[in-house]
């Protein structure tokens, strides 16, 4: 049964006029009359009660007009799917996210692609390991990732620098520093370190932690370490008096109640934010690419 015949039916049912629908459709009318007649002997039922003035259904064309309806209304949604489907507009998109980009990247590209992207189903996980979501993209559990690189770039996926952030010290807000307009790492010394963790197993294993360290050890400190697994924690962490922190200027969007962000002096100390993605991504992976995009390396 060809839509094509259907769409003529419905309009010859709403019509009642074989004149009226056939203009309606951009058809003859004979044809249209051919069209009906097709497609009775394909249901092997009359449709329509013919007369000089008008058009009227049977039972039978009654019960065929409602599927019909249904049956071209489900076939026009699914072509419109389908074209902004093709366009990157429609489809699912799974996106994750680093911790220290969590509190202030994440809700921004979500909100940015529900306003241009209203039909597309973003799927974000958020306050993952550079390393996790790494193997994350290789095992195609998620198309695109938001990441702190760290190390050679991996030979399998694309990897494409967005920006790069200095690192400011987190401190409890009763702390000698945190009113201060910048801090030495050496004023530090002797404070425990928060930080993410070392991991024994690479999904595990942060990309922050060693830049963290390098950063104290050229600054002539050994810190004893608190290790966590998330952003979140690590800031949780030093509200409670566990510690200091380094972390980079986005997590000040984690507006959590105890602690202070205080920028670093002298050369800063900076972290680089990337989109991975693995190659030849879909349309939408795309779209939402430039999403990231605009929200990391411009005023949004």
């Amino acid at each position: 049964m060809e839509v094509r015949l259907l769409r003529s039916f419905l309009a010859l049912a709403e019509e009642q006029h074989f004149g009226r629908a056939a203009e309606r459709l951009h058809i003859a009318q004979p044809a249209l009359s051919q069209q009906l007649k097709r497609l009775e002997r394909e249901v092997g039922a009359e449709l329509v009660e013919r007369s000089t003035r008008s058009v009227r259904l049977t039972e039978a064309g009654r019960l065929l007009q409602t599927r019909a309806a249904e049956i071209v209304g489900a076939v026009d949604r699914t072509a419109a799917d389908l074209e902004l489907m093709a366009q990157g507009r429609a489809g699912r998109v799974r996106l994750g996210f680093v911790g220290t980009a969590t509190y202030d990247v994440l809700p921004r590209v979500a909100r940015r692609v529900r306003d241009d992207l209203p039909d597309l189903d973003l799927d974000v996980r958020g306050e993952l390991l550079g390393p996790a979501l790494l193997d994350a993209l290789r095992a195609g559990e998620l198309d695109l990732a938001v990441l702190r690189p760290g190390g050679p770039a991996p030979a399998d996926l694309v990897v494409r620098h967005l920006r790069t952030e200095p690192l400011l010290a987190v401190l409890p807000t009763g702390h000698r520093l945190a009113d201060a307009e910048a801090l030495e790492l050496a004023d530090l010394a002797g404070e425990p370190l928060v930080t993410h963790p070392s991991g024994h197993r690479s999904a595990a294993r942060s990309t922050m932690q060693p830049l963290v360290l390098t950063a104290f050890r050229e600054a002539g400190l050994n810190p004893q370490l608190v290790e966590v697994g998330e952003t979140g924690t690590l800031v949780a962490f030093v509200a409670a008096g566990l510690g200091v922190g380094l972390v980079p200027a986005s997590v000040r969007a984690l507006r959590l109640d105890g602690v202070a962000y205080v920028p670093l002096a002298g050369d800063p100390v900076t972290a680089p934010l990337a989109l991975a993605h693995r190659p030849e991504p879909g349309a939408a992976v795309e779209r939402v690419a430039e999403v990231v995009r605009r929200v990391t390396t411009g005023p949004d």
